[in-house]
């Protein structure tokens, strides 16, 4: 299962395929930007920009619910934050502060890395990362993320269903075992899906000091190019907004 699990496509029936490296170089400006950009100026055009970009792109990806629920929370706590806030005050508006800006920084990034996980699968990210000719003491680790967490997200969901089973839940009357029937095979399940997953990854010759072929057909398309310079412009022009031209 979790060896299938290593070379599995999920990038399949993809109205935008873009290219990993495109994919990762968009997780880092919106890490870069939305998260540690201002909120003032042109950064009130680029954030939402960036933001729509991660929640379109999750969109396209068949993730249909799960991308309205998280444009219906973004859309309304960004309302918040500048029109609503604004003129509030008091314990209310700082509460109502923690959230949106949390929400308004973090979402979009979240998104942006959800998306790049679940639509590239591990080969076709071995066959980019060779692409730009990085170390494989970097790729072998980042190649078994991107397996591990979908797999530990299976095995959590598992465990919960396996729990309520036995009457063992959130409110339930052996509230107190929670910790012990659901973390703790939680963390044991973790270590050894990562043992098996680079255990595997090895065993298909990751690690092999020869060169390794690859089937997976990547490269960069008009829409890749076209995000990639909007990326670099985004940047431009925040760099623009920090000095003081705009």
């Amino acid at each position: 299962m979790i060896e299938w699990q290593v070379l599995s496509s999920a990038s399949k029936n993809l109205r935008v395929n873009l290219d990993p490296r495109t994919k990762l170089f968009l997780l880092i400006t919106i890490c870069i930007l939305v998260i540690g950009g201002q909120i003032n100026g042109i950064m009130l055009i680029i954030r939402p920009a960036l933001a729509a970009i991660s929640l379109i792109l999750l969109f396209t990806a068949g993730k249909r619910k799960i991308s309205n629920i998280c444009i219906g929370v973004y859309v309304f706590f960004f309302i918040c934050e500048n029109f609503i806030l604004p003129v509030m005050t008091g314990t209310l508006g700082f509460i109502l502060l923690f959230f949106s800006g949390f929400i308004t920084r973090l979402l979009p990034g979240m998104v942006m890395g959800y998306y790049t996980v679940e639509t590239t699968s591990v080969s076709e990210f071995i066959a980019a990362m060779k692409k730009i000719h990085l170390t494989k003491k970097i790729v072998i680790p980042l190649a078994v993320m991107f397996r591990f967490f979908p797999t530990v997200i299976e095995e959590y969901h598992a465990i919960g269903d396996a729990m309520r089973m036995r009457g063992i839940r959130f409110g339930g009357k052996n509230i107190f075992k929670i910790l012990e029937y659901r973390f703790i095979p939680m963390m044991i399940c973790s270590i050894k899906i990562g043992e098996e997953l680079s255990a595997a990854a090895l065993t298909r010759g990751l690690g092999a000091p020869v060169h390794r072929t690859n089937i997976c057909r990547i490269g960069f398309h008009f829409i890749d190019i076209f995000l990639i310079f909007l990326c670099i412009a985004l940047f431009i022009l925040s760099i623009l907004s920090k000095i003081g031209v705009f």
